[in-house]
């Protein structure tokens, strides 16, 4: 049982939502679709869906062409961000309403809706009607609809958004564990990259309505193909630097240089785009060997236990994470470190041609 996307696009009003996109997805996978606001995801996830229809290509479900199927003939399921529930049904038969279509009886609609309502901290509020609880509560009880009717394909768009941080990071945790055990084809959307990365599977970038790569979440992210892969899979987006690659040298704007690996030696002598991720910069030179960049601070947020610092680097724009609360100045002239091994490189077409053999463990994504 597979999901096969072939050559499938969408265009609306002369705008183009989804470029050809060939796609498949595995019985008993985890797939993320990544990227930011307006990439593609929910167009994408509406044609998999069958809401839309392809303008050229075609959709295979279970080995079957349903491109011209409507969505209540296909076997799936979809939550959405903003939730859905009957208002004049009570949580528990909203839970139970998919399950009564599939004509299950009593004693199993009672045991499916028990176990999904424990599972979204619904139990309490079984006799309530969707609005006389909170939002939260509402697109759990939505997301528990969807998930107990047991189909093959589970299609979440963005589903967590608007629950709270504490019941948000419970349940990125609890939604492999539960694709695990249905074996179903998952399908999540999300702007998050350290999300992409909790629900662990396999992930698609996305970005301006093209997949730029699909594969094992951590090997997108560890090799991502190109620079706009590394940016979408970078939390805050990738930094980038233009260096000079002579020899087994690389050499800096600023004029300062860093021997290469043998790896990295075998490298065509060129320009290249050195980026890295923001939690590799360093505000000290603890690591052996580190490059030491002066830098004009922009300005700092405080994200409550780390501290963002936006600054200026040879004509680039940068942002780093680091650990702890910190007091700048706007204006500040900073010293900031890179461990060059934590360097990746990217051709003049923007294509990725090294990597680091390893990502440190830090926050940060």
């Amino acid at each position: 049982m597979s999901l096969r996307l072939q050559g499938v696009s969408k265009i609306s009003n002369g705008e183009t939502h989804i470029y050809p996109t060939d796609l498949e997805l595995q019985k008993g996978t985890m797939n993320v679709l990544l990227g930011p606001t307006s990439s593609g995801k929910t167009s994408l996830m509406r044609l998999m869906a069958g809401l839309d229809k392809p303008d050229t290509g075609k959709v295979f479900w279970k080995n079957a062409d349903v491109t011209k199927k409507r969505v209540q003939d296909r076997d799936i399921a979809m939550v959405y961000q903003q939730f859905v529930n009957y208002p004049s049904m009570t949580v528990y038969d909203n839970i139970a309403s998919p399950l009564k279509l599939q004509k299950k009886s009593a004693a199993e609609i009672d045991a499916k809706v028990q176990e999904m309502a424990e599972l979204l901290k619904l139990t309490s509020i079984l006799d309530s009607k969707p609005n006389e609880i909170s939002g939260g509560q509402q697109q759990r009880c939505a997301m528990a609809r969807a998930l107990a009717k047991d189909v093959g394909l589970v299609l979440m768009d963005e589903p967590l958004a608007n629950l709270d941080y504490k019941l948000r990071e419970e349940l990125r945790l609890e939604i492999p564990r539960l694709f695990e055990a249905s074996g179903s084809i998952f399908v999540y959307a999300t702007t998050e990259p350290e999300e992409a990365l909790l629900l662990g599977g396999n992930t698609a970038t996305l970005w301006n309505g093209r997949v730029t790569q699909y594969g094992k979440a951590m090997d997108v992210y560890r090799n991502p193909v190109d620079e706009t892969t590394a940016r979408v899979y970078s939390d805050p987006p990738m930094n980038f630097l233009s260096v000079r690659k002579d020899g087994t040298v690389v050499h800096f704007p600023d004029g300062q240089s860093t021997k290469l690996n043998d790896d990295l030696a075998r490298l065509p002598n060129g320009e290249y785009r050195a980026g890295f991720r923001a939690h590799h910069l360093e505000m000290s030179d603890d690591q052996s060997g580190a490059i030491e960049f002066t830098a004009k601070l922009i300005v700092t947020e405080l994200t409550g236990s780390d501290t963002y610092i936006h600054v200026n680097a040879m004509d680039e724009r940068w942002i780093g994470l680091i650990p702890g609360l910190q007091a700048f100045e706007v204006g500040q002239v900073l010293k900031i470190f890179l461990n060059p091994e934590n360097i990746f490189y990217f051709d003049q077409d923007e294509k990725l041609v090294a990597s680091p053999n390893h990502e440190p463990a830090k926050s940060g994504v």
